[in-house]
């Protein structure tokens, strides 16, 4: 539930409690929640030096390691500042990801022309605005993923009459991207019994996750090279 714990007149610049471990409005009220978001400058990173040392050096690579590295510091902005603006810096990032790599997925891995990819990837958004709805009686906040959950395993499930490394590959990122919405899920629930929260094994798990999309992609353009 989002709490505001300081009213500055305008949503933009109001601080919210929006995690078990925030108490107040102070800049480090959340610091485990802040500090492990380097689990995805780590894998940002980790990212940098596969696509570096690839045949390829795909653009689309690329663009998927830039995003790790922005979601990373959206999210600390809005761990520390946990205002409007912050959320904002958190959230964008993280849509921008699941897009591009929505689009990459369709227009390479399942052979989709442009303008097919381009109406899967449009097509997202307002299917996504449908869903979250529905699905917010049963996760929650953490509803807006799961459109990006089914998309994994979908798209894993269609893989595997053409690429069984990828097919399987999606599939497991998409049962570890099952088990980090699960802890993002029981971090206010577990309030009581864990005053520390479990988000920050949402922010572990889901760095492997996006880790997982991008060494995949990376891969897979160094063998269609």
């Amino acid at each position: 539930m989002l709490r505001a714990l300081k009213t500055e007149g305008d949503f933009v610049n109001e601080t919210v409690d929006a995690y078990c471990e925030r108490l107040d409005s102070s800049f480090w009220s959340e610091p485990v929640n802040a500090i492990t978001n380097l689990a995805f400058i780590v894998a940002a990173v980790l990212a940098a030096l596969l696509w570096r040392d690839s045949a390829s050096r795909s653009a689309g690579g690329l663009v998927l390691v830039a995003l790790i590295a922005a979601i990373g510091v959206g999210s600390f902005l809005f761990h520390t500042f946990a205002t409007g603006w912050a959320g904002a810096a958190d959230t964008l990032p993280i849509l921008i990801f699941i897009l591009v790599c929505l689009y990459l997925a369709v227009r390479h891995y399942l052979a989709l022309p442009v303008w097919a990819s381009l109406t899967v990837t449009v097509g997202f958004v307002p299917v996504s605005i449908v869903l979250v709805p529905l699905l917010v009686p049963i996760a929650g906040s953490s509803a807006g993923y799961l459109p990006a959950l089914f998309a994994i395993l979908i798209i894993g499930f269609l893989m595997r009459g053409r690429d069984v490394t990828v097919s399987v590959s999606l599939l497991i990122t998409g049962i570890v991207f099952f088990i980090s919405i699960g802890f993002r899920m029981a971090d206010e629930p577990l309030c009581d019994t864990l005053p520390l929260g479990t988000h920050f094994m949402w922010h572990i798990l889901n760095a492997v996750v996006l880790y997982r999309l991008a060494a995949l992609y990376i891969a897979w353009s160094d063998r269609h090279a």
